[in-house]
């Protein structure tokens, strides 16, 4: 094998593309930003114990393990950022109030998380710590949404709503271990009634027929009324639904459905959940809801909500951008010519010094002027 080939579903980033990421970075950092959200840096890696406390067998399955040549302790590639974050909430920052942090940067999977995903995502993320209202998950949304209309993502968005209350309350008190309940949530995801009335035929009749109902509770904000007539009527239940009903509510300029099967990351979230869908992608583009439990294995079990994303992916679903055309330049030692390049640079001009005996090369950066010289002082001219 060659030595260049890299490993399946890893690929560089090469400049066109790359370029259009580090735009989309920096919006979206600005885009959190002017929301009052802190940027926060954790590391690529950190002690195996640490990075997965908490997070449940998914996670494990998608970390890669190394041992460190130092302690030789276990060692984890993150593959997400949030467990990092809630630790850097608990114990780094440590404070009483409300606070809203965010990140971007890479996480590593084991493997793809669905066909033809990259194995390395760059995952940016938003989250509020402190405060368990429906204020912290409708900010939460509306960021989400923001971030997509900074992108260039305005049209088309659909946000789908769920609620894992609904689904942990239809599981109260069923006996059932962890590998069978692991095959009902799936079946519950592919809403596939044969195989849950399968897996249920032992469960108490109320959660069975609820779980048997879920799979058709999908569509507009009526169903949220159709399910509080045949769902069991907990005050979990009730509360996730009028939850969900007063969220949709609040929210503008995007398509609201609601699918109360929708379990993905049922292990992580707490309450609300959602995934917000654009034309061009296979999946959601956008993943996140209410995981008010992630810091308790931190020694904090603070009231969280959040989402994330990855560049790599929402950067292949939006146009090519146009390259800001450049300038073009001699290269020469003359003093008034560097002066010239030097204030032009200064105020956000790309200027590019053409190289001794490269003048009929393609110009990568379309150069649309020109630096020429007249009269002793160097001026730019359209080509």
């Amino acid at each position: 094998m060659s030595a260049w080939v890299l490993p399946d579903h890893i690929a560089d980033v090469l400049p066109s593309e790359a370029r259009h990421i580090e735009e989309l970075r920096r919006e979206l950092l600005d885009t959190a930003r002017g929301y009052g959200y802190e940027l926060v840096m954790p590391p690529l890696l950190e002690h195996l114990e640490s990075l997965l406390s908490g997070t449940g067998e998914a996670l494990d399955l998608q970390t890669f393990k190394l041992v460190d040549q130092l302690s030789g302790r276990t060692m984890g590639l993150r593959a997400d950022t949030t467990p990092q974050v809630a630790r850097i909430d608990a114990h780094l920052l440590n404070r009483q109030s409300v606070t809203r942090l965010c990140y971007c940067g890479p996480v590593v999977h084991t493997r793809p998380d669905r066909p033809h995903a990259t194995r390395e995502p760059l995952q940016f993320g938003a989250e509020i710590y402190g405060h368990a209202g429906l204020e912290a998950d409708t900010e939460v949304l509306l960021l989400a949404l923001d971030c997509l209309r900074a992108s260039g993502l305005s049209q088309g968005a659909i946000v789908d709503l769920a609620d894992a209350r609904i689904v942990r309350s239809l599981f109260a008190g069923v006996p059932a271990d962890a590998a069978l309940l692991g095959r009902v949530h799936a079946a519950l995801v592919a809403k596939d009634a044969s195989e849950l009335r399968a897996l249920t035929r032992d469960f108490p009749l109320a959660a069975r027929e609820g779980l048997l109902a879920l799979v058709q509770l999908y569509g507009d904000a009526a169903v949220l009324d159709e399910a509080a007539r045949v769902l069991p009527p907990s005050p979990e239940v009730r509360a996730a639904l009028a939850d969900l009903k007063q969220l949709g509510g609040r929210i503008e300029g995007a398509q609201i459905s609601f699918d109360l099967s929708d379990l993905r990351g049922y292990a992580y979230y707490s309450g609300m959940r959602f995934g917000i869908y654009v034309d061009g992608a296979a999946d959601a583009l956008v993943r996140g809801g209410r995981y008010d439990e992630v810091g308790a294995v931190f020694g904090r079990n603070r009231p969280a909500v959040g989402f994330s994303l990855d560049l790599r992916e929402l950067v292949g679903v939006l146009p090519t951008r146009p390259l800001r055309a450049a300038i073009r330049a001699p290269w020469s030692d003359a003093a008034g010519l560097r002066a010239a390049i030097a204030a032009l640079r200064a105020q956000g001009e790309t200027v590019v010094c053409v190289l001794p005996g490269h003048d009929s090369e393609i110009d990568e950066f379309q150069c649309d002027r020109e630096l020429v010289e007249h009269a002793g002082q160097w001026n730019v001219q359209a080509i």
